[in-house]
């Protein structure tokens, strides 16, 4: 794969629709770091603050791999991993009844979209228009650098 191949740029666009959900929550979550450890806590969960913060992190650190396609893989995996306790936890339409029901639903289905997006640069890498590719032709990357190789083909 190289630059100049549409499929190139359809992986660009797709990393940065997922990043951009998850770059916006994180921007959110910091901005209502409270509010957020509120609604945390209201799920019996403990160290609500702790965990906000965490979150919020997460979301940042995932969010930007995915966007810039640097050490996407990793930050792939990172944000799929942390979208399964999250999903079941907070968006569990199992347990209410109602609108709520049908609204949680639509949300835990929109992560399982979300899980499924992730897989790609998760198992793939960031492809060839990415921090990846630029570093792997450029720079001499260490062994553990989370890259794959298709983000230089």
């Amino acid at each position: 794969m190289n630059r100049d191949d549409p499929s190139s740029w359809a992986l660009l666009v797709g990393r940065f629709l997922i990043a951009f959900i998850f770059l916006l929550s994180a921007m959110t979550k910091f901005a209502n770091l409270d509010l957020t450890a509120q609604m945390i806590a209201a799920h019996a969960l403990p160290a609500a603050r702790l965990l906000a913060v965490t979150a919020a992190c997460v979301e940042l650190i995932g969010g930007l791999s995915l966007l810039l396609g640097v050490g996407a893989s990793a930050g792939a995996v990172l944000l799929a991993v942390y979208l399964i306790p999250t999903t079941l936890v907070f968006h569990d339409f199992w347990r209410v009844a109602g609108p709520d029901r049908q609204m949680q639903m639509i949300q835990f289905m929109k992560n399982l979209a979300i899980e499924g997006g992730l897989l790609y640069p998760a198992v793939f890498g960031a492809g060839a228009l990415s921090l990846d590719a630029w570093l792997s032709k450029h720079a001499s990357l260490p062994d553990w650098w989370p890259s794959r190789s298709s983000a230089t083909r």
